[in-house]
């Protein structure tokens, strides 16, 4: 009986702490008061023993006093001292959550919070889906080192508000002290590197809006592959690679493979974002991430072929959220679709580009068989992470855009596309949720696409159609479940039409039965009667 009550405490203990890796939710009311300026991240990573320690400096505006402010920073370390506005000040620090208690209250406006802490971080068991740190060696047994914590927060390395909603207006510090010989890239540009006795530091600031999960390093025997990239707005941005040294002969082609996908990327979605810093990847133990100015690579150089290039899809997808994630950012995790459908549409777009229109077509179609339709895109106005996180945002949000292109024509939808992601009132520090592009869309197209905008990301339906043979060579079409009139491909006996379709039933001319939408433009179902 003892073993068995031991066992479940020790379930219950790891279930609770389980539930605490997620990004998000409610907004805490005593975090709703906090703009979060700065951050500073000063740490020691000590690969032998797993452990980090250091401090995180956090600049903030309060909207209003408080007695109390509040943080989010995982329960696997220990926080020593802590100091507002270079006074000490009492906490508590449990549940994930650091207190930081005053009496007087903390007045309304800017307040500059110091954390020192320390602690073995938590490691990721599947990264990057599972967040956490990788202390993994290279093929030659050298220390190898990353972090990821998209779904997990970046309480999971740092002190801070865990909310997507609240990225630092100006940019971050982060000051990685690792083991001499190691080379740590990171976010921005590297401001200095020194070594003292067998430790490096490397200093690298960013002055961009960044999230909580691009504030990560990579650390490992690395060496740059470096090279000046011209962007379609004429800017000169350092292009770097952070590779493995034993794989450097791989790393020039690589690079080529990077500036093609970044041409066409800026073809659809304008100058790359972030032309002030750099364009950055750095290989990695893991898959890969899109860790802004640094994406994180980790597909081993097994490219495909799209038409007659070399494609790296895992970089290509990751690098393209540098414009849907980093640039354009969901205010909430509920809105997660705006980065990852389009984002994948965009990967869909290399392969028109590359591959053909008919290629295009074919992969999705792919797309549409593979759709699960068990969640809705968009489950609600307030969503953590993990419950946000399903397949579907994928693949049936790059199908929305496919469709959303069909139905407004490439003439308005890729110009309203590109003004999307280059608008201030979208971009940069002003977050974005679905009601933005619905807006925009209609705005650019002059219709209300309200009906299709809730039938694809908000319900689990398809888009229904009912042919019904009414004589001979007579049919009804018609849709079944869209309050408004789309364009509609048919393929008759005579060849293939495209028709207005709505609620309201059509008559086609056919000697076969018509097939609705042959190149699958519409994730439907059709029923023949």
């Amino acid at each position: 009986m003892r073993k068995i009550s031991l066992l479940i405490l020790i379930i219950a203990t790891s279930t609770v702490h389980a539930q605490k890796l997620v990004s998000g939710g409610p907004l805490k009311p005593e975090q709703a008061i906090m703009d979060i300026r700065h951050y500073t991240i000063a740490l020691d990573v000590i690969p032998e023993t797993g452990s980090y320690s250091g401090y995180t400096e956090i600049d903030l505006l309060l909207s209003t006093g408080t007695p109390v402010l509040l943080f989010d920073l995982d329960n696997a370390f220990t926080v020593s001292k802590v100091n507002v506005n270079g006074k000490p000040k009492t906490f508590s620090h449990a549940d994930g959550l650091l207190r930081i208690n005053s009496d007087p209250v903390f007045p309304a406006g800017s307040q500059k919070v110091k954390i020192e802490y320390g602690g073995r971080p938590h490691v990721a068991t599947r990264p990057p889906w599972d967040g956490g740190i990788q202390w993994s060696k290279d093929s030659l047994g050298r220390w190898w080192i990353a972090e990821t914590c998209q779904e997990d927060g970046g309480d999971l390395f740092f002190p801070c508000k865990d909310h997507p909603s609240d990225e630092p207006n100006e940019g971050a510090d982060m000051i990685i002290t690792a083991p001499k010989g190691m080379v740590v890239a990171g976010p921005g540009i590297l401001q200095k590197t020194s070594t003292k006795g067998k430790k490096s530091t490397y200093h690298w600031k960013t002055n961009y809006t960044i999230s909580n999960y691009c504030l990560v390093f990579n650390a490992g025997s690395y060496v740059v592959e470096k090279r000046i990239y011209t962007s379609v707005n004429g800017t000169r941005i350092p292009m770097e690679y952070y590779v493995l040294d034993y794989n450097k002969p791989r790393a020039a082609y690589h690079l080529d493979l990077l500036e093609r996908s970044t041409k066409m990327l800026e073809k659809y979605f304008g100058e790359y974002p972030w032309a002030k810093e750099k364009i950055g990847i750095a290989e990695t133990p893991h898959l890969g991430m899109e860790h802004q100015t640094m994406n994180a690579y980790g597909n081993q150089y097994r490219y495909t072929k799209v038409g007659s290039v070399d494609f790296d899809w895992l970089m290509h997808h990751e690098f393209g959220h540098e414009w849907w994630a980093n640039k354009v950012s969901n205010k909430d995790w509920a809105d997660m679709w705006i980065q990852e459908g389009i984002c994948t549409f965009g990967d869909h777009l290399f392969t028109e580009d590359f591959g053909g229109r008919q290629a295009y077509l074919a992969r999705f179609r792919q797309t549409a068989m593979q759709t699960q339709n068990k969640l809705p895109i968009v489950q609600g106005e307030v969503v953590d992470s993990r419950q946000a996180y399903h397949p579907d945002i994928y693949g049936k949000g790059a199908l929305f855009m496919h469709t959303l292109r069909f139905v407004l024509g490439d003439d308005v939808f890729f110009p309203a596309l590109k003004a999307f992601a280059t608008d201030p009132r979208y971009t940069y520090d002003n977050m974005v949720v679905t009601s933005d592009v619905l807006k925009h869309f209609n705005t650019a197209s002059g219709k209300d696409l309200t009906p299709l905008f809730r039938l694809y990301l908000y319900t689990t339906e398809r888009l229904g159609f009912t042919v019904k043979q009414v004589q001979g060579t007579s049919y009804t079409v018609k849709l079944d479940n869209l309050d408004m009139t789309i364009p509609v491909e048919i393929q008759t006996s005579s060849g293939k039409k495209t028709l207005q379709l709505s609620k309201k039933a059509v008559t086609v001319q056919s000697e076969s039965m018509p097939m609705i939408d042959p190149d699958g433009f519409y994730l439907k179902r059709v029923v023949y009667e």
